[in-house]
């Protein structure tokens, strides 16, 4: 009996450990499915071809979206938060602090002024308002250079001002008294802009004024010159004959330099000045010339040593047409010969 009984308990002991078993295999494997990683989706990534998929600098845009870019990132939010405070920071001088228990004292009031007000002064060499060119340019000495600027007028400038580049503007017009009273004034460069127009005295009151260069310009007749101007370039303009004054150089007794080339003249605007060392005027539409245009045909000793460089090459005419026009000259002019 002893033994059926015994035998009865260790069966039932091996019942109990079956039982205890599964019980605790069941969440060990409900632990193992937690830290199972989720399974990437697949979908993302049928579009790309895994394959052939090679990111370079010429495939980085097809490969990549960036359309969204700024809506992905808002950095908004990196800006930084600014705390307002409500006291207001304490004086460094302790003197300046009021006594506690005593009242501030009150600030008298100034009587109201009874004269006139000062009006400011109108705009001229001598103020901030009438110096936009060293103010909106760059003034060096004697020197003001207002290059790419964008100005659309000659600005007023300071008396004592020897040399001006206006460079690369939108300047339109020069009116008469652009230069007014600049008695000091040697040179002018405005190339490159859009003068159409020039008054008749914009240049002829400068007393000292030795170069003017207006080349890249919409100008049609060239305003009158002073008798000290050296060297005159208006390249690239639309002035034709009729834009010329009658003998409009033969006075200018210290012109060495005259380069009119790219333009619409029609006849060498002779007489010329004996100073003349290089005349440019290719490029028009001259088609004759006289035989005294550079010479005098009834001195055959005259002899112009100074006139070394004619350059009329690009025009419609034939110089060996003019064979005694030229006795006088060191060299020939550049120009067709057939």
């Amino acid at each position: 009996m002893a033994l059926g009984h015994r035998m009865q308990t260790l069966a039932w002991v091996g019942i109990a450990s079956l039982c205890l078993g599964a019980t605790w295999a069941v969440p060990a494997k409900k632990e193992r499915k937690k830290v199972e990683k989720p399974k990437p989706d697949l979908v993302l990534y049928e579009n790309l071809d895994l394959e052939n998929y090679d990111m370079t600098l010429d495939s980085y845009g097809d490969i990549m979206d960036l359309n969204n870019y700024e809506e992905l990132y808002d950095y908004g939010d990196l800006a930084p938060k600014i705390e307002v405070g409500t006291l207001a920071p304490r004086p460094k001088d302790r003197g300046t602090l009021p006594e506690l228990g005593t009242a501030a004292p009150t600030p008298k009031l100034q009587p109201l002024a009874t004269t006139n007000p000062t009006r400011p002064a109108p705009p001229g060499p001598n103020t901030a308002q009438g110096l936009p060119s060293c103010l909106r340019c760059l003034c060096i000495r004697t020197s003001v250079y207002c290059d790419d600027t964008d100005l659309e007028h000659i600005p007023p400038l300071p008396p004592d001002t020897t040399y001006l580049y206006a460079r690369f503007n939108r300047i339109g017009a020069i009116r008469a008294g652009d230069f007014m009273g600049l008695k000091k004034l040697k040179r002018i460069d405005l190339t490159s802009n859009s003068i159409s127009w020039a008054d008749v005295d914009a240049f002829r009151l400068l007393p000292s004024l030795q170069e003017l260069i207006l080349p890249e310009n919409r100008l049609t007749a060239l305003p009158e010159l002073p008798r000290s101007i050296v060297r005159l370039d208006a390249r690239l303009n639309r002035i034709p004959s009729a834009g010329l004054r009658p003998e409009a150089f033969q006075d200018l007794t210290q012109l060495q330099f005259l380069h009119l080339s790219d333009n619409q003249l029609d006849y060498i605007p002779a007489p010329l000045p004996e100073s003349l060392r290089s005349l440019h005027l290719q490029n028009n539409n001259i088609q004759t010339m006289h035989e005294d245009t550079f010479c005098n045909s009834q001195d055959q000793s005259h002899i112009r040593r100074a006139l070394e460089d004619i350059r009329l090459d690009g025009n419609p005419i034939n110089l060996s047409l003019f064979p005694n026009a030229y006795f006088c000259l060191p060299r020939l002019p550049t120009g067709r010969f057939l």
